[in-house]
């Protein structure tokens, strides 16, 4: 079965980037502290790692993140979603105007005009279809930004909330949650690594 995971790395007080993000400073001020289980060599952060993106049938992500990881100092061959894995996903982005170009033109990427229902409903087709030729169960992935995320939970459009806590307090910068309606999380696994701790819910 296709689940929706929203999966984001976050600080201890609760921020998915360090103040002042922007185009050429994706995560802000010490936000790539937010990712360092991502790139680390314990053998349980690569684990996740490998695991998430080989269940990865789509990527849904929002307009400003796709600026940044299409941006000139964004993804490349070493550092990108799945870089490293084998097979890269389609990628679904929420906007309210297509580019008129892309960089990374190798990459699938479809641009939902309609909102992010639309979005995740059409990731979870692209998920489907790769899970029928594949033979095997693969999700749809929520990788952001932090707007993104928590608007998909408010809306009711998450399963499961995948959550990479880093040790570190940001201060400021782009909150996960900013309020909305209430949401039930069952706990279902935390592990904690050298870099992180990995925590897993099932939204209810």
């Amino acid at each position: 079965m296709t689940r929706i995971i929203a999966d984001i790395s976050v600080s201890l007080d609760g921020f998915v980037t360090g103040p002042n993000p922007g185009l050429h400073n994706g995560l802000g001020d010490g936000g790539d502290a937010l990712h360092t289980w991502a790139f680390s060599d314990d053998p349980e952060d690569r684990r996740i790692v490998s695991q998430a993106t080989t269940r990865s049938g789509a990527v849904v992500l929002g307009r400003r993140l796709f600026d940044v990881v299409d941006g000139p100092g964004g993804w490349n061959d070493e550092v990108g979603y799945g870089a490293g894995e084998v097979g890269k996903p389609p990628f679904v982005v929420v906007t309210s105007s297509p580019p008129e170009s892309v960089r990374l033109a190798d990459l699938d990427w479809t641009f939902v005009t309609t909102g992010l229902a639309d979005a995740v409903a059409a990731a979870r087709e692209r998920a489907e279809a790769a899970s029928s030729d594949r033979g095997q169960d693969l999700d749809v992935v929520l990788m952001g930004g932090g707007a993104t995320v928590g608007s998909a939970l408010v809306a009711g459009l998450v399963d499961t909330l995948s959550l990479h806590l880093a040790p570190v307090v940001l201060g400021a910068g782009t909150p996960l949650f900013t309020g909305g309606t209430s949401r039930t999380l069952v706990q279902r696994s935390v592990i904690a690594t050298t870099t992180a701790t990995h925590l897993t819910y099932d939204v209810v």
